[in-house]
């Protein structure tokens, strides 16, 4: 018998298992007489294997049940004489495999073996030889789905490969088991976040992706717009039916002047309506005409362009130009300004031509922004949210960081514990410049000064040298930060504040804002912004103004510090950056 007559058998044994009803992957487990029975997901009737190895007994508790199980073999090997194969299976819910035991008699296509081969298969979980790590595998009776792999053409092999590499494979890269344990780290801190968020009585409103504005005033934004397809498009049907010539519109023209003329005789002639209507018909097609080949004549290939030369916005799709979001806060303020506590947490993007290993042309970012809060508040919803996000992953992913800290870095774990443990310290953007001028046993790439925008080799020292924690800087110089930051009253700082921790050095940045509509618009020439795109920025002032702050977290700067992770593009499913663009 094939592999594909064994799988055809097998299709029919599909449905219910022992475990009863079927149930998410975290539902409570049902219960049979005396036995504990593992629950089922409740949309594809198989046991994730996290409920069976993710249990404080290995899943002993579970031997004797059977259960379907589906995912991919890491690893396979055929057995001796009998042909039986052992598999390691991974379905992605769990950082372990699950060891899968198929007798010949169910199975004997060595295809099964083969890494990345999919399988769906129902069995009794059994007690594994004593030699085994695991507690507990799964006894193949029936194969009910087999995926089968071209093993000379599968690029994820057995054997590790870099990071780099895998980036490559980014639709596979997956597969893996680093890129699989980032994505669920990645799940537990957006579940932490809305968590956070939601337990603290903040509402999540969706800001646009689209944006007239630039927040940050740097003008590296992506454009939006169908002003090049519209142009292509206009350039070949001028290609395919040129414009006519000054020759023919002037014909046409005359055409109009001699029916015009004719009608005005029959007029003057006194005819009735019936006669004149075929001279005026004839008049009306002539106008049409001319009309329509006056308006190809005008006609120019290229771009729309106003009379001064420059691109003309107004014929593309939003009749101005528009740009990809570098920030959702200033529409979120919006809502602060009427719901109080707010935040947002959705994707940005920046068009910085950088290739380091901390820059990403589209990334994710999350900003709250508090109603009737100043600068202390802001500082403590921060040190909060961050410190949450490290409990949260030692409580529900520490299996996966375990063993991300094992294989990238060995303070992983331990930095997570001390900075859920531990209150941040908190200095003036002066003193950090008084104590790095002091630093004599480290040579800074980046001379410091006051004045300076603190790089990150400044904020890691801080952090991993000096206090060897997390610290808060605050009351930045104005000349230095976004034009929205209120003013202290020397005039020489703002009310911001950047959150600096170990490993990544920048990662939360906030301020409380400028509420006073004077002192904005002022900012706003200061920093030789234009007025007419911040209007309706300005109106939150002008009506009903409130003090209100709010930070931003790039959300893959803080996988890295969690993670330890070097390159930023291996914390994000789908990395953008310069030339890269895949899937």
């Amino acid at each position: 018998m094939t592999l594909e007559d064994e799988v055809a058998r097998g299709v029919g044994g599909m449905g219910l298992t022992d475990a009863g009803e079927r149930e998410g992957g975290g539902a409570a487990p049902s219960v049979a007489g005396d036995r504990e029975m593992v629950a089922n997901s409740k949309y594809s009737g198989r046991v994730f294997i996290k409920s069976i190895l993710g249990r404080p007994d290995g899943g002993v508790g579970l031997i004797g049940q059977k259960v379907t199980v589906g995912g991919w073999v890491k690893t396979g090997r055929v057995m001796g004489k009998t042909a039986s194969a052992f598999l390691e299976v991974n379905d992605g819910s769990w950082i372990g495999n699950l060891q899968v035991l198929v007798d010949a008699t169910v199975a004997t296509e060595r295809q099964l073996t083969l890494t990345g081969t999919s399988v769906l298969v129902q069995g009794k979980l059994v007690e594994p030889p004593e030699d085994k790590k695991q507690k507990v595998e799964l006894l193949v009776e029936t194969i009910l789905h087999v995926g089968t792999v071209n093993a000379a053409k599968y690029p994820i092999a057995k054997t590790k490969l870099s990071l780099e590499s895998l980036r490559s494979q980014l639709h596979l890269r997956a597969r893996t088991n680093t890129i699989s344990a980032v994505a669920r780290i990645r799940h537990a801190l957006a579940v932490a976040t809305h968590t956070f968020f939601d337990r603290n009585g903040f509402m999540w409103v969706h800001t646009p992706i689209i944006t007239t504005s630039d927040c940050e005033g740097a003008g590296e934004m992506f454009q939006v717009t169908t002003l090049f397809s519209e142009t292509e498009r206009r350039d070949r049907e001028y290609a395919a039916n040129p414009p006519p010539s000054q020759a023919e519109v002037e014909a046409a023209q005359d055409v109009v002047a001699e029916a015009a003329e004719v009608v005005k005789e029959l007029k003057a002639q006194k005819k009735n309506k019936k006669e004149l209507e075929p001279s005026v018909q004839a008049l009306m097609k002539a106008k049409e005409h001319a009309a329509h080949l006056e308006a190809r004549a005008s006609l120019k290939p290229g771009m729309p362009r106003k009379e001064g030369g420059e691109v003309d916005f107004g014929a593309d799709f939003f009749a101005r130009q528009a740009f990809l979001t570098v920030s959702g806060q200033l529409q979120v303020e919006t809502y602060a300004c009427a719901l109080s506590n707010v935040y947002t947490f959705g994707p940005t993007f920046r068009a910085e031509n950088s290739h380091t290993t901390r820059h990403l042309a589209e990334f994710w970012m999350i900003e709250p922004e508090i109603a009737f809060a100043d600068l202390q508040d802001d500082m403590n919803c921060a040190e909060d949210y961050v410190r949450f996000m490290c409990q949260w992953l030692l409580d529900h992913c520490l299996e996966d960081m375990k063993f991300i800290s094992s294989m990238y870095d060995k303070t992983a774990v331990d930095r997570l514990k001390l900075v859920a443990s531990t209150p941040f310290v908190r200095i003036t953007y002066t003193e950090a410049i008084e104590i790095l001028e002091k630093v004599t046993e480290k040579k800074f790439e980046n001379k410091v000064e006051w004045g300076i925008d603190l790089a990150s080799e400044h904020e890691r020292y801080l952090t991993e040298e000096i206090y060897k924690k997390p610290v808060i800087v605050y009351n930045y110089p104005k000349d230095i930060k976004a034009f929205y930051m209120r003013l202290n009253d020397d005039e020489k700082t703002v009310a911001a504040m950047d959150v600096l921790v170990p490993k990544v050095g920048e990662l939360v940045g906030g301020s409380q804002r400028e509420e006073r509509q004077d002192v904005l618009e002022r900012r706003l020439k200061e920093m030789n912004l234009p007025m007419e795109p911040y209007e309706w920025y300005i109106d939150l002032r002008r009506h009903g103004t409130v003090k209100h702050a709010g930070f931003g977290l790039g959300f893959e700067r803080m996988i890295l510090f969690a993670t330890g992770l070097e390159n930023i593009r291996d914390v994000i499913p789908f990395p953008r950056y310069p030339g890269k663009a895949e899937l």
